[in-house]
């Protein structure tokens, strides 16, 4: 705590409601009497948390390519190809962020306050899940494929056919972090 509050330049008491805010989300596990950790989520967890998701996606990308205008695409479209660059590069990071900006991009395009919220909820709450899937190359080449997928439906304002990539995309990334997730409980078992 005193590290961080000097970093900030706050005292305690903010520090620790933001902590308290962090762990009503899921996103901080508080351990008493030793502070605060990331929380990491379970097999169970993911098994809840992505099919939710993958239905907001669905839904966002069914409502988007109803509203979404030619310069929203063309924006789309930008964050696309430069992604791709990273991935022909293997600069993940980078790849990482354009490819949640793409994400929340059509997503704001639905212009459905509601759903925009509920998105933002569960996402952060897998964000580092869906960080961890892409360390798999095949996944990765696969997730850029998808993208691709994704560009091609919302261009040509094809609303069920983006509902299904966005859902086949978010089960896809699902069932690769499961597969992290056992692999590192399976490390950490005595």
């Amino acid at each position: 705590e005193k590290m961080i509050c000097e970093q900030l330049s706050i005292s305690r008491t903010p520090l620790r409601e933001a902590l308290k805010v962090l762990a009503s989300e899921g996103l901080l596990e508080l351990l008493p009497n030793r502070g605060a950790r990331v929380s990491r989520l379970t097999a169970a967890e993911v098994d809840e948390m992505f099919p939710v998701m993958g239905a907001l996606e669905g839904l966002a990308g069914e409502i988007a390519c109803q509203r979404i205008s030619d310069d929203g695409i063309d924006e789309i479209r930008a964050l696309h190809y430069q992604m791709a660059a990273h991935h022909k590069r293997r600069e993940f990071s980078e790849y990482f962020c354009l490819n949640q900006q793409i994400h929340e991009n059509i997503m704001a395009a639905t212009g459905n306050a509601t759903l925009a919220i509920m998105y933002a909820s569960l996402a952060a709450r897998i964000r580092m899940a869906r960080y961890r899937a892409n360390f798999s190359q095949s996944r990765w080449d696969q997730a850029m494929a998808e993208h691709d997928e994704i560009l091609s439906a919302l261009t040509e304002r094809d609303g069920p056919r983006l509902t299904r990539v966005l859902s086949a995309h978010l089960k896809n990334t699902c069932e690769t972090v499961k597969k992290v997730i056992f692999n590192a409980e399976a490390e950490e078992a005595p």
